[in-house]
């Protein structure tokens, strides 16, 4: 049955002119015009639609924009191992959060700041980058209100990368290397960018050594306290707010309210998550039924 723009743009709650970026983006499949010019959608279209709109808030709306055009291409390998790769990244922010509450809770019972420091060549770190997260889509495409996901990060600190927390003892305690980890060591663990360390360091959150060249050390209280508040960032705290966490941590041993911030990204994830199988059974739906349409 044909469909009109305005037939689309009301069943997904959006605007005529959205449809319309859509298919220009390679977001629907491509549409017929008619002999007087008008486009042709049909009911493939409306189901393009449908699992575009459920794939935005759990895997990001540009990762959901790259897995429809891959499909649209013809290239279904393509749009999975993109949706691949947005598991991976969320299964690699579990993976940090964890971390990050073992660190906690070792400090909060004395052990975290004990028998840390080993002695040998310190590590080398890179920067990562590319992994999936999920935020509001820039590309253009979008600009309704309801499309932003459950996870916001400040486009300054972060780099892309899942936070790793693969460093972690299983007493607690972080590894870190008798000298202590440089800028970009440090930054590589924690998935941002080297100008988030001076950016938190600016505002009062770090406070690294100096070595003899004046370049930044952070040893393993500041690794902690860099994780903590990697944390706290990825739960959408400022900071602001964070400074005052952080002092009422390091002179009182206070954990609760850093033990609520990782409470509420545990649900933030789990939110996602849910939100990523719902979105990943109605791409598996288009698909079949793109397939059983040739």
């Amino acid at each position: 049955m044909p469909l009109r723009p305005v037939d689309l743009a009301r069943a997904a709650g959006i605007s005529t002119q959205q449809v319309r970026n859509y298919l220009d983006a390679g977001i629907l499949p491509p549409a017929e015009r008619s002999p007087t010019g008008y486009r042709r959608f049909d009911e493939r279209h409306r189901e393009a639609l449908t699992t575009y709109r459920a794939l935005g808030p759990g895997y990001g709306w540009d990762a959901a924009q790259a897995i429809m055009r891959a499909v649209h291409a013809g290239t279904p390998a393509v749009a999975l191992a993109r949706v691949d790769a947005v598991h991976a990244a969320v299964h690699e922010q579990r993976r940090a959060l964890r971390a990050t509450a073992e660190a906690l809770e070792a400090v909060a019972s004395g052990a975290g700041t004990s028998g840390a420091e080993v002695s040998g060549t310190e590590t080398s770190g890179t920067e990562t980058s590319g992994a999936e997260v999920s935020g509001t889509e820039t590309s253009g495409t979008e600009t309704s209100g309801t499309e932003t996901s459950g996870t916001e990060t400040s486009g300054t600190e972060t780099s892309g990368a899942a936070v790793s927390g693969a460093e972690v003892s299983g007493h607690g305690a972080e590894t870190v290397p008798r000298g202590g980890l440089r800028v970009s060591e440090l930054a590589a663990r924690l998935g941002v960018r080297p100008s988030a360390l001076r950016v938190w360091e600016a505002a009062g959150l770090l406070s690294p050594r100096r070595d003899t060249d004046r370049h930044r050390r952070y040893g393993t209280a500041d690794v902690r306290d860099a994780r903590l508040v990697a944390t706290l960032r990825q739960s959408r705290y400022p900071l602001p707010a964070i400074k005052p966490i952080m002092d009422q941590f390091r002179s009182s041993g206070g954990t609760e309210a850093l033990r609520a911030a990782i409470a509420s990204r545990e649900a933030d994830l789990t939110r996602r998550d849910t939100a990523m199988l719902e979105a990943a059974a109605a791409l598996h739906r288009y698909l079949a039924w793109t397939a059983a349409r040739g």
